[in-house]
């Protein structure tokens, strides 16, 4: 399965700042990015059921040429749920408690259904009378078209349009898209692989799909070309990777010794021990 939270904390507390700047320019506008901190996790418990919630990013930050500072909490929404507002009020108020500052609450909608408007709102009324109306801002990822960020300079573009509105037959030129922009981008060895290793995830092409994905990166410049077709090499060697690791294991389970093991797979003697001290006793 899919690990929604962490890929999207990784690409978000690596690109946090042009987060910002793509989807929150009124908000970057009016901080200093070099005061920009990531605060601890925090971990509220439910006390109706007991359950234990991580939020996925909370960041603290001063106001340009002011000593006040205030918060930024961005939670990725993977799946669609009733209460969500309710709890992102609970969220916004455990948190205005513990630290006292202005709270700036924004959610991610990364579901590819349904496609309808999610709320963002969370309301108390009696009758009338208003007691509460609690609103954060919302990016629901799959009301957006990728065709509109094929042109923004932006690593953070890069990763999110291959979770846009996107129909089938365009998922291929999509991924070629994304992988065109990140080209252009010059990132670090780095932060490139996490762009590429999150369209990868989540824009994995059948057989069919991976033609027309290299008819359209055939149609790029010759530099995009080389650039691309590193990427997508260095997917090829990940992939052949955690195949080797995976017959390791199967063998390792099956009491081979390690010799053995390093000579069937290829991979080396401190990978193999690696792998073993994976393997619990008994197993």
């Amino acid at each position: 399965m899919i690990d929604h939270d962490r890929l999207f904390k990784e690409l978000l507390s690596t690109f946090f700042v042009e987060f910002l700047d793509l989807f929150l320019p009124q908000v970057v506008s009016q901080i200093d990015r070099d005061s920009i901190q990531f605060l601890p996790q925090e971990v509220f418990t439910d006390v109706t059921s007991g359950e234990k919630k991580e939020i996925d990013l909370l960041a603290q930050c001063r106001f340009e040429q002011q000593d006040t500072c205030f918060l930024i909490h961005v939670e990725n929404q993977s799946y669609t749920e009733t209460a969500f507002a309710k709890r992102m009020f609970k969220y916004f108020a455990r948190l205005h408690e513990k630290y006292d500052l202005a709270i700036y609450p924004v959610v991610i909608f990364s579901f590819d259904e349904p496609k309808r408007a999610q709320s963002q709102n969370y309301r108390v009324t009696f009758g009338e009378f208003k007691v509460l109306e609690f609103q954060f801002a919302a990016i629901q990822l799959n009301r957006l078209s990728w065709r509109d960020f094929l042109t923004q300079p932006n690593p953070v573009a890069a990763a999110l349009m291959s979770k846009m509105n996107i129909r089938r037959e365009e998922r291929p030129q999509v991924k070629a898209e994304c992988l065109r922009l990140l080209a252009t981008l010059k990132l670090s060895p780095a932060r490139m692989q996490l762009i590429s290793g999150f369209v990868d995830t989540y824009l994995r092409l059948d057989d069919t799909e991976k033609q027309v994905f290299q008819a359209a990166i055939s149609t790029m410049g010759l530099d995009e070309q080389e650039e691309i077709m590193e990427i997508v090499t260095s997917w090829q060697q990940e992939g052949a990777q955690k195949t080797r690791e995976e017959i390791a294991l199967n063998l390792l389970h099956e009491g081979l010794a390690i010799e053995v093991i390093t000579r069937v797979t290829g991979l080396t003697l401190e990978q193999v021990q690696q792998l073993q001290a994976k393997v619990s006793p008994g197993t």
